[in-house]
This record gives structure tokens, sequence and C-alpha cells, in this order.
């Protein structure tokens, strides 16, 4: 009875995981609860993954990739990649997936990817190239680039503890950097020559002039009274010469609807759909104003002395879900919401009720300093460039030799890797690269939570047979063609998995039914645990990857532009991670 059990939970977490509509830490707990209440586990193994090193080694990481960013180091980074990078696109699209690939080898994808977001914009609107061909390169060289090393992604990090949990041998630092390089290669290779053609090309620069890199935000704007728009029709107003489309028309809290024959009247709320520079413009155009800049002054806020800012939301944020409204925004933020911008879509519906999605653009008013404070937090990346003081710099750099003496002196045996980078990680707090709080709130807790209970989970899996009956039936249907079958089946369950999951769960999902099988086969367990980690860490299939998911709206990028290019490339490496994974781990012998 037990091992159904296990399955049947199993299957329950892959389907709260998929849909989210329950927290993946509070379903991974709950999982334990359930296991311990059953009898499967008793409390110390239900916990044990908790105390694994992993947990550790992964929230030092965190730690030192948030001490990097906020001292400036990665930006300096990002900047120098992208004035060395200028020239033909094909040569900016191999430089910058070069450079972005050895970061990320190194560095969490999400991290690095927004690092890069503001200045290859930056540089795609110099070169007068479209954003979009370079923000979807840059998101998946960041993720193809974390399968160089051990600690190139989380996922790596957290199969390679469920391996030494199971009696394995525990993945070396640079242990899958050849075929890793080779993925790498192989993704860069097909994005230059084959894939690229699918990259689509939204407000090209060539075309539109040079101010064809500012994207369209909706925004609301109030006609004031003696505006010289008041008695205008809508469609041949004062609207149409600061290039500016009339969507809706709100008047006296109730929408109108716009007809050929409309006048705009004093206090009418129109929303506009229209570009950054006009946008901004209106503050200072007699007659009308941004309605967010007359509501705080109506509340005694000087919006004279703020900073305007373009920022992504992440999907970590808290306000992903809420709409402005709901989540008193201005309240809680101390920032007012100038404009809003979905991908390439026009949102019709008032922006107080817009429910927010992650990667939606806003364009924010208010201190800078609180644009800081919620980027730290990870609720948004600023596009904007970013100024820091010399010292601060200097003490990055440092936290960088740190980062890079825990690299070399766990990869060569003389420390364990979790008290190198944790000693790294402290080096940080203590020049004082980060803050305490800050670092607190840059460790991605869920992903530990995850990690810990989903090892418990193998152990459920392992002590109940519910892995060998599932690669029972798995080896049944699939071992008639091989070794190498049964293994393609398992990683393309594991890519078809990180989808809706994160790549982390599926790879932990997938990890002890894929040992079991080899086992059975008499295969290499080890082939087939190095092809599930490679294989949950080339998600490119669909936009639902964080990294993706943050170029997603800058971009203008639509879902089926995922699937057309990401489709090819997924095929291109996962035969990669096929051909390879047998030679460089032998299936038998």
């Amino acid at each position: 009875m037990e091992p159904y059990l296990v399955i049947g939970l199993l299957l329950a977490a892959v389907v709260l995981f998929a849909t989210e509509k329950i927290s993946v830490d509070l379903v991974t707990l709950g999982l334990l609860c359930l296991l311990v209440m059953g009898g499967v586990l008793n409390v110390q193994e239900a916990f044990a993954g908790f105390g694994n090193e992993v947990i550790v080694m992964l929230g030092a990481i965190f730690i030192i990739g948030a001490a990097l960013r906020e001292t400036g180091v990665l930006d300096s980074l990002g900047g120098l990649l992208a004035r060395a990078t200028g020239g033909h696109p094909k040569r900016v699209v191999t430089g910058m997936m070069s450079g972005v690939g050895i970061i990320s080898a190194f560095m969490n994808n999400t991290t690095v990817t927004a690092m890069f977001l503001g200045p290859v914009i930056g540089m795609a609107r110099r070169l007068k190239i479209s954003p979009s061909r370079l923000l979807m390169p840059l998101s998946f060289a960041s993720i193809l680039g974390g399968t160089c090393t051990l600690i190139g992604t989380s996922t790596n990090v957290a199969v390679s503890g469920a391996m030494k949990h199971r009696g394995m041998v525990e993945v070396g630092m640079f242990e899958i950097t050849p075929i890793g390089l080779v993925i790498f290669t192989a993704g860069l290779l097909y994005l230059v020559l084959v894939g690229m053609k699918w990259v689509p090309e939204r407000d090209r620069a060539e075309h539109l002039g040079a101010e064809a890199h500012m994207r369209e935000y909706l925004s609301e704007v109030v006609i004031l009274p003696d505006s010289p728009l008041i008695g205008q029709v809508a469609f041949q107003s004062d609207f149409s010469v600061l290039e500016f489309q009339v969507v809706k028309l709100r008047r006296h809290e109730m929408e109108l609807p716009i007809g050929p024959h409309t006048q705009f009247e004093a206090g009418d709320v129109v929303l506009v759909a229209g570009k950054v520079q006009n946008l901004i413009k209106v503050k200072k155009i007699e007659g009308i104003d941004i309605q967010e800049d007359v509501q705080l002054r109506r509340s005694g806020v000087d919006t004279t002395e703020v900073s305007v800012a373009e920022v992504v939301l992440t999907p970590r944020s808290s306000l992903v879900g809420q709409t402005l409204r709901g989540s008193n925004f201005r309240r809680r933020t101390g920032l007012s919401v100038l404009a809003l911008l979905r991908g390439d879509r026009t949102l019709n519906d008032h922006m107080a009720d817009v429910v927010l999605h992650a990667g939606d653009l806003l364009l924010l008013q208010g201190p800078y300093d609180r644009f800081q404070k919620f980027e730290q937090e990870a609720e948004m990346v600023v596009i904007t460039e970013h100024t820091y003081a010399s010292t601060a710099r200097k003490r990055g750099l440092a936290t960088l030799l740190a980062f890079a003496l825990a690299v070399t002196a766990s990869s060569l045996g003389w420390l364990p890797a979790s008290i190198a980078f944790l000693i790294a990680a402290l080096i940080a707090l203590a020049t004082r690269c980060i803050t305490l709080d800050t670092a607190y709130e840059n460790i991605d807790w869920r992903l530990l939570i995850l990690i810990g209970g989903m090892t418990a989970f193998g152990t459920a899996m392992a002590k109940s047979g519910a892995d060998e009956l599932l690669a029972g039936f798995v080896t049944h249907w699939l071992s008639p063609y091989g070794a190498v079958t049964v293994m393609a089946g398992f990683c393309i369950l594991t890519v078809l998995l990180t989808q809706p999951m994160s790549n982390a769960a599926a790879a932990l999902v997938v990890l002890p039914i894929a040992i079991q099988a080899a086992e059975k086969l008499g295969a290499n367990p080890r082939s087939f645990a190095i092809a599930i980690m490679l294989s949950a860490s080339i998600s490119v299939l669909t936009p639902f990857e964080p990294s993706c998911i943050l170029v997603y709206g800058p971009g203008k990028y639509r879902f089926s532009d995922f699937i057309k290019v990401g489709s090819g490339l997924t095929v291109v490496t996962l035969a990669v991670i096929l051909l390879l994974v047998p030679v460089f781990w032998p299936l038998h012998g």
C-alpha cells in the first residue's frame, strides 16, 4: 500500500507544482507531514534533507551574487561586455552570448540575466538593433551557461546533493564542464546560424528612427481646467501631436464610449498609449498632467525632486497576481506608477485594476533609494543605469576575488564546497558589500525548502519501493530498445516537467526513478543522474523559466516566439546530452 500512497503524493505534488496555486515550499512541507503521518518516514528522515550541506552552499552563493550586484561589480562586467561586442548583429549575438555564458557558469542564471538586461537594451539602442533580437539570446545564454559547472545553476547543486544522499559520489566542480561547453557551443551555433531567423524583430530602429527604442506604455492623463484640449474631438486632438493613441475615456468615474464626435471636457481621465519620452513631457505641458502626479500633489507630495525609471517585475515579486489598487502599491512602495506595459499587448483596463504579471514593465516615479530597496529584495529589476561609489566597487572586487578563491579551493579539494563558499559569503558581509538584512532577503528560501523536502521525498520513494515500481513500468516499455532509449525517455520527461515546474523540482522528482531504472537494467546510475541533471538545465521551450520571464516584457515577445526558437534549441541540446553522456560516463563497465 505504501508505494501507491507515495506515488499518489508524487502526482499530487507535480500537479500543485505546475499550477502554483499553492507555494512550492508549502506543498513540500505539506508532503513531508503526510509522509510522516502515513508512517512512510519518521521525523528524523523527513527533515534530514534540511541538514544537507547543499542548503548552506546555495545560501552562500545567493549572498555572494547579491553582494556583487549591490556593489556594481556585475553591472561593470555587463557594461564592459556590452561595449566589447558592438558591430555586426551576428557578432554582437555571438560575443554577448559567449560572455554571458562564461559568467553564468559561476552565477545564478536569473541574476546574470537581470544584470545584463539594461546594458543589452542600451547596446541595442546604440547599434539601432531591436532589443527583441538580443534579449532572447541573452536569456538562453544564461540558462545554457549554467550547464558548465556544478554551481552554474541551483539545479546542479540540488541533484549533486541528492546523488550523495543516495550513496553516490557527488558531482565535481568541473566534472560536467566538457559536456557543458559542448551543449553551450551547440546552442550558440544553433541560435546564430538557424534560431535567429525566428527571433522576432519588433520596433526596428533603422526604420522607425532614433526614437524607435522607446516602448509604448499605457498611462492615464487628466485634462485640467482651461486646457486647450477641452472641446477637441478625441481622435483629432492634440494627443495626436504628442503621438499618443487614445484608448479609453473616463468621466466622473464612468467609462464613456469614444466615437468620431466625442469631445474632451475638464476633468476627463484619458487612457493613452505613448512612448516614454512623451509621457515624461506631459509633466511639463500646460493643461494636461499624468493622473498619478495629480493625486500625489493633492496628497501634499512634492513631485519635482524624484527619479523616473523603467522596471521589470520579477517572478519572485510579491506584487505578481495583485492589482495596483489591491496591493496599496503607492503606500507600500513609496513609488507611483506613471505607466504600464505588458509584452506587445495594449491593456485596456483602468491601470489600478490591472492584475500584475511577472515580466510586466512599469514606469515608476519616486525617490531613487526606494527603487534600490525593492531591487535588493528581488521585487523588480531596474533597467536604467546605476551609479555606485568607487569604494563600494572596490569592496565588491574583494568579494569577487574571495568567490574565485572559493571556486579554486573547492575544485582542488582544499576545502569542502559548502565551507569555501560560506567563507566567501562571510567576507562579503564583513566588508559591508551587503547588509545582513539584504543578504537574508536575497536567499531563495522557497528553493532551499524545496530541495530539503524533495530529498526526503526521494528517501520515501526508496523506502516504500515506489521508485522500483515506477522504474519497472518505464523499463518494461522501453528496455527492449536499449539503455540509451530508457535514458532518453527520462530526459524527455524531465524537459517536459521543467515547463510547468521549477527545474530543481522536476529533476528531484525524476532522479530516484531514473536511478532505480538504471540499476534494474544493470546500467551506470551516474550516467542517468548526470543526464537528468543536464536535461533539467535546458528549460527553453516556454517563457516560464525566470530568466525568460525577465526578458518577456522588455522584448515585447509572444508566447509562440519562445516555442519557435526554444523547441529547436531544446532538440539540439537534448541530442548532445544523449550522445555525449554515454561517452563521458559509460553506461556499462
